[in-house]
């Protein structure tokens, strides 16, 4: 079956003011997600893509819009299915804020259970996205063959709900898993199963070095989701 390329979308505005952003309009890149951005299409060379498919949100179709530009035959598709969790009525919000919510202990620790007020659940979200790839899967075969490759463009929390799937990882357990904004993940499914070839590859190691406590100046920098550590 195709290989799917999973990239999350560049450091937004909300990354970098440590904000939920959920589905709230107008969340742009900001100037490092933008040069991320733009760095993509020279890491993707090599990698012949038989479509890319975006959530219709504007800081994923910001982050493929050089690789569309470098590749003016590229199609492109909008798929509802991998939009950003729905988080209601904590969209907007601070993540400091919202670590005091008796609901974000469940959100780290038991994710299946939990169902954000005003929005959906972690179940719910993850069953949409695993639904678009397996959708996608066999469109692109049937159109491409089996060696095919597309890439999708997505947020944090699908990102890492679809490699927990991959894994075959509960979804209570999917919070162990990390993401950068503009890091791509590649997953080959076959007939039997999905193997995991890359995770998170920014091709930058800087982000090992030791960085400032959650709660300070910077900390939520790299923050994706209500699951960001």
């Amino acid at each position: 079956m195709a290989t799917l390329i999973l990239v999350r979308h560049g450091r937004s505005t909300a990354n970098t003011s440590g904000v939920l952003a959920g589905r709230t309009p107008g969340i742009a890149l900001d100037e490092r997600g933008a040069a991320q951005a733009a760095a993509l299409p020279a890491r993707l060379a090599d990698v012949p893509l038989a479509a890319a498919v975006s959530s219709p949100l504007q800081r994923c179709r910001e982050t493929l819009r050089p690789l569309l530009d470098a590749r003016p035959d590229l199609p492109l598709h909008v798929e509802d299915r991998i939009n950003e969790c729905d988080y209601g009525d904590w969209s907007g919000r601070k993540l400091t804020e919202l670590n005091d919510e008796p609901l974000m202990e469940v959100v780290q620790a038991h994710a299946s259970a939990a169902a954000f007020p005003g929005g959906e659940s972690m179940r719910a979200m993850q069953n949409r996205a695993v639904e678009a790839v397996r959708d996608w899967n066999a469109r692109i075969e049937a159109e491409h063959g089996e060696d095919a490759c597309y890439l999708m463009c997505s947020h944090g929390d699908i990102v890492k709900s679809l490699v927990a799937d991959a894994l075959g990882l509960h979804l209570d357990l999917f919070q162990r898993v990390h993401v950068d904004p503009c890091s791509v993940t590649v997953i080959r499914y076959t007939r039997l199963r999905p193997f995991l070839l890359r995770l998170g590859d920014t091709g930058d190691f800087a982000g090992f070095a030791p960085r400032e406590r959650p709660g300070d100046a910077g900390a939520a920098e790299v923050g994706g989701g209500a699951g960001a550590p």
